[in-house]
């Protein structure tokens, strides 16, 4: 039977979020409807908001449930996920946040479009897309089992109104609705969890935390030391390349503060993470047979592996009293919401940004592009809705997409924004295949994908591969693209390769029409044509920003250098930056840049 004091309390928390959906979808300017004002927020967001937004990238449904759960299943010592989380958000402020937000971005996808042409670009796409798409998925699916468990709520209605819910204010207001919302969602989580703590901590069938009895730390058998390792620096670096991430980074107001907010969300992170570390301890210590619960349990009266995942609802449900367990009932749909909006507007930026208009609509009007995103927001939030209603491994979809994102997107982004002179797209793409190769071989259990080469330590009893192929795959993907980038130079400029083969005209066969800066537009704007695309120059033109914004407005690597304009028989500047380069020469056919 549903409960209807439960119903009603989700009922006003989702009325709330709405509300402040909508409020902060009204300070938009009325009638600015351009890619910074939806995407980005105008490059507006304040520090009080930022950070707390930029915290909200990581401390979502998953976040809180998942960490409850692997301190009951695993110890603490085995819960990666908010120090590893932590410590992207730092590595993230100290190599990434700084140059992405000078050179006046609009999406992560950017800088990889710009270096390899608009269709690798495209290419690049799909594993952010996959990993936007299936996390939001999966929160959602989360929250409509979180939501059956406490007030008996149909799955189903659950994750659709929810869905519905997010998708409408993300819709009205774009990262102005996401923002502010997220303020609210974090002060919700947080009081939330912390008011049922004590509650749950005091129950009469949880044993003392410092008990012998209480093994909630855990311990890493040495077989695991590369595996735990390998999982380690997957959640850091393969946190990094998300759109999630870098939507805050590009909306901060200035490069010295979206570093700022990446180190102060860290912290959050860590601090945000105290209460389901607790809720899991306490779940670990609880004589389960004792209480009210009536499911499945093991022979030592524990919860079977099915039911885990639903720790924390658990805990609230039969630790606490009603009254309180609607309090963390509205934390854990906070949670679940702060992640939802926040992937569906991400993935909705990247394609109509980088997808529909760099490659098949290159004169596309700020209007038609904003439609686009609109539209895509609605297709985003279905295909979630729908992958969280009927896929039941979605978990096993989205860490897939997660070990993808590791091994092809870092590997690409760090040599764009680091090394941009020592990669091209022959680099990109053999990077790419040898990245999902390297991974697919490896297999997937949780997708019953069957590994191809059992690598050294594989476990024949568990079918865990403990070798830490995750990490090879990215190191020799990092490798293929800076030794085959090398190469490709090395053979053209050599004359091994005539330059009718460089196919796509990033070396030595580089046409007339590709500048790195065309004449300024009657609109007053600079135009890019990298890779064959013309696109808008990154950010707003510096006579519509205050002085105290201008620094990262701009992008400088699109302005004019004088030096070029000395000498009217200079050839365009290679795309590759090879200073040694013999002048460029036009295809023979159709350019195809990729």
């Amino acid at each position: 039977m549903i409960n209807i004091a439960g119903v009603i309390s989700i009922i006003l928390f989702y009325v709330l979020i709405l509300a402040v959906g909508i409020w902060a979808g009204r300070k938009k300017p009325a009638g600015n409807d351009s890619e910074e004002e939806v995407m980005l927020a105008g490059r507006s967001i304040g520090l009080f908001v930022g950070i707390f937004t930029m915290t909200a990238t990581w401390v979502g449904g998953g976040y809180i449930n998942g960490t409850a759960e692997a301190i009951y299943t695993s110890g603490l010592v085995w819960c990666q996920a908010p120090f590893g989380y932590a410590l992207s958000l730092v590595f993230g402020g100290i190599f990434f946040a700084n140059p992405m937000r000078k050179q006046g971005y609009v999406t992560m996808l950017d800088p990889l479009q710009d270096s390899f042409g608009s269709r690798m670009g495209g290419l690049l796409f799909l594993p952010a897309l996959c990993g936007e798409v299936f996390w939001a998925a999966g929160i959602l699916a989360a929250l409509g089992a979180t939501l059956a468990v406490i007030i008996d709520m149909d799955h189903r209605t659950s994750v659709i109104f929810s869905a519905c819910v997010a998708v409408f204010y993300t819709l009205f207001g774009g990262l102005y609705s996401v923002a502010y919302t997220d303020v609210i969602q974090l002060f919700c989580i947080f009081i939330g969890l912390w008011m049922c703590i004590p509650f749950a901590w005091a129950n009469d069938h949880v044993k003392p935390l410092s008990s012998m009895e209480v093994d909630w730390i855990g311990t890493v058998d040495s077989d695991y030391y590369w595996f735990y390792i390998d999982y380690g620096l997957l959640l850091i670096f393969g946190g990094i390349p998300w759109q999630v991430y870098f939507q805050r980074v590009l909306s901060s107001k200035t490069a010295g503060r979206a570093q700022i907010l990446s180190y102060v969300a860290a912290v959050g992170c860590i601090f945000m993470a105290i209460p389901p570390v607790l809720i899991g301890a306490i779940a670990k210590g609880t004589a389960w047979n004792e209480t009210n619960y009536r499911g499945p349990l093991t022979p030592d009266g524990e919860l079977t592996s099915d039911q885990t995942s639903m720790i924390l609802p658990l805990v609230l449900q039969h630790l606490t009293p009603d009254f309180v367990s609607f309090f963390g009932l509205g934390a854990v749909s906070a949670a679940v919401m702060s992640s939802a909006d926040s992937s569906v507007l991400s993935a909705s930026s990247m394609f109509a940004r980088n997808v529909y208009k760099l490659i098949f609509r290159q004169n596309a009007s700020e209007m038609e592009i904003i439609w686009v995103m609109r539209v895509s927001i609605l297709v985003v939030g279905v295909l979630s809705t729908i992958m969280a209603l009927t896929i039941p491994s979605i978990y096993g979809l989205w860490s897939m997409c997660s070990d993808l994102v590791y091994v092809i997107l870092f590997p690409q982004l760090l040599m764009v924004v680091h090394f941009k002179k020592h990669c091209n797209t022959y680099g990109s793409l053999a990077a790419y295949i040898v990245a999902l190769l390297v991974r697919l071989s490896g297999g997937e259990k949780m997708l019953g994908l069957p590994p191809l080469i059992h690598y050294p330590g594989w476990d024949e009893a568990t079918e865990v591969q403990l070798f830490p192929f995750r990490t090879l795959a990215m190191v020799l993907s990092l490798f293929t693209l800076a030794f085959i980038s090398w190469l490709s130079v090395y053979l053209f400029n050599s004359g091994y390769l005539s330059p009718e083969s460089d196919y796509f005209n990033c070396v030595v066969n580089i046409p007339e029409d590709i500048r790195r800066v065309d004449e300024p537009s009657e609109a007053g704007e600079q135009m890019s044509v990298l890779g064959g695309v013309p696109g808008r120059l990154y950010g707003a033109a510096s006579t519509l920003v205050g002085p105290d914004e201008k620094s990262g407005r701009i992008n400088p690597a699109l302005e004019t250098d004088d030096d070029d304009l000395d000498d009217p028989n200079d050839g365009p500047t290679p795309l590759f930056g090879n200073s040694h380069a013999p002048p460029p020469v036009q295809p023979f056919g159709k350019q195809t840049a990729f």
